[in-house]
């Protein structure tokens, strides 16, 4: 344990952080980062931005907070038509949060309600996938799959019926198709079993987050559990938190495969790191039945408050002011071709996955076989420290179920420019030299390297 009054989780003392504009960040030693992962995959604009800055400051001098069942505010019912807009009015009625956390539970719980109000209070499960992350609230953490998060509150979460997802790194079927085939035909036997009449709703990633490194679902695949959410009559709930707002390329990742939710969280990126803020969109016929029953029986004290709403709004304009969704397509493209080569020189990068800016890289003790470093050897977090020595900040993870597998992203602001690209793959390289000449050595000896003064 460190001086600080604050904790966290376990690990090494971290740096001071000094200041920050673009994509980089200094600490109070004068070192630079390039931020390769956005901080948590939600600073989309970058840092330091002006025109974020002064819309907010131009709220605060109007108004900070007021209470959603007290006021209305302009920046509020703004924001909500600008996100209807991104989805062609398919999804009609915006409830603001502040985190995805708080979005996934506020999903999950409408949901519930929505089939209370429609006389079914039978409908008590909903599905997911293992592995798989919706947050850390016990709600959300009832349809995380990842057993480190899960293991000390099984006994006390409301757990979904967890099921696989496609897997086009790792599986063994003829080809892709038959694969998802498969997978598809293993969830419908899972939910009959489970009684279609007691499901709920199918909470999902369309495109995997930390929890998976980035893996891809497929139009096949999404398209499938679409059908067998309308066969079986519940809600196909879609978690955007990390991917929505533009990570991906396209407003949310569920655009890529035109699928169109019932229920759609968003979070971190609506925000941009500026200030707190997610959003559920939601079928207008769902919310309708929901109010008719007495209204929704949830809510936070800063949802929607005028300042998270202002931040938000000016977060969208600068996205389309820039065409920032185009650059994340080009820059993204830009950055897979980089991580592609690099991932030539060593028999260890298994796989590289990802749209837009969203770019995960998987980590294999043996390439021709798909297996994982032993856990014990804490690959990901060696590749990760190597990285911030150089000057570079990625984001790792656990890619089997959170106990085995290795992983890292790498997710830029969506502002990042050609150059800066390159930057961040250069000094990606030397750390995966660096971690290539380690392997023989013991894992503690890593953390004894010099670290490079920038």
């Amino acid at each position: 344990m460190t001086d600080s009054p604050l904790f966290y989780q376990a690990g090494p003392a971290l740096p001071e952080v000094s200041h920050a504009d673009g994509v980089m960040l200094w600490d109070t030693q004068g070192k630079d980062y390039l931020d390769g992962c956005s901080g948590a995959i939600s600073c989309n604009l970058g840092h330091g931005r002006q025109d974020i800055r002064d819309a907010m400051l131009a709220q605060m001098d109007k108004v900070a907070f007021t209470y959603r069942t007290q006021f209305e505010s302009a920046p509020a019912i703004a924001l909500g038509h600008r996100l209807v807009e991104l989805f062609d009015a398919q999804l009609g009625k915006v409830f603001f949060i502040s985190s995805g956390s708080e979005a996934v539970e506020s999903a999950i719980k409408l949901a519930r309600q929505y089939y209370f109000a429609l006389g079914q209070p039978q409908r008590q499960r909903f599905v997911s996938l293992r592995p798989s992350y919706h947050g850390s609230t016990m709600g959300a953490l009832g349809m995380t799959g990842y057993q480190p998060l899960e293991a000390p509150f099984t006994s006390m979460t409301h757990a979904s019926i967890k099921v696989p997802g496609p897997d086009f790194y790792r599986h063994q079927d003829n080809n892709d198709d038959t694969h998802v085939d498969r997978i598809l035909a293993d969830t419908r036997a899972a939910m009959e079993a489970a009684g279609p009449e007691s499901l709920i709703g199918f909470v999902i990633e369309p495109i995997g987050g930390a929890s998976t490194g980035a893996r891809l679902l497929g139009k096949r695949y999404l398209q499938g559990i679409r059908a067998l959410c309308d066969e079986f009559g519940c809600l196909l709930i879609a978690d955007e938190v990390l991917t929505g707002v533009g990570r991906t390329g396209t407003w949310f990742a569920c655009q890529h495969y035109d699928v169109v939710p019932d229920i759609l969280v968003t979070a971190k990126g609506l925000g941009a790191g500026y200030y707190p803020i997610g959003a559920m969109l939601v079928r207008s016929a769902i919310v309708e039945t929901v109010m008719a029953s007495g209204g929704f029986q949830h809510g936070h004290t800063y949802a929607g408050n005028p300042l998270a709403c202002a931040t938000g709004l000016a977060v969208l304009e600068a996205i389309v002011r820039e065409d920032l969704l185009e650059n994340t397509r080009q820059r993204g493209a830009q950055l897979e071709a980089g991580l592609r080569k690099l991932a030539e020189r060593y028999d260890w990068v298994g796989h590289v996955r990802g749209a837009g800016l969203l770019w995960g890289v998987e980590l294999v003790a043996d390439g021709a076989s798909c297996q994982p470093f032993p856990a014990e050897q804490n690959r990901f977090a060696q590749i990760t420290a190597l990285a911030k020595q150089e000057g570079l900040l990625i984001y790792p993870r656990r890619t089997l179920d959170g106990i085995a597998g290795d992983h890292f992203l790498v997710c830029p602001p969506l502002t990042i420019q050609a150059q800066e690209v390159d930057t961040l793959l250069e000094r990606l390289a030397i750390a995966m030299t660096r971690f290539d000449q380690a392997l023989a050595t013991p894992p503690s000896a890593l953390h004894a390297q010099p670290i490079r003064e920038s």
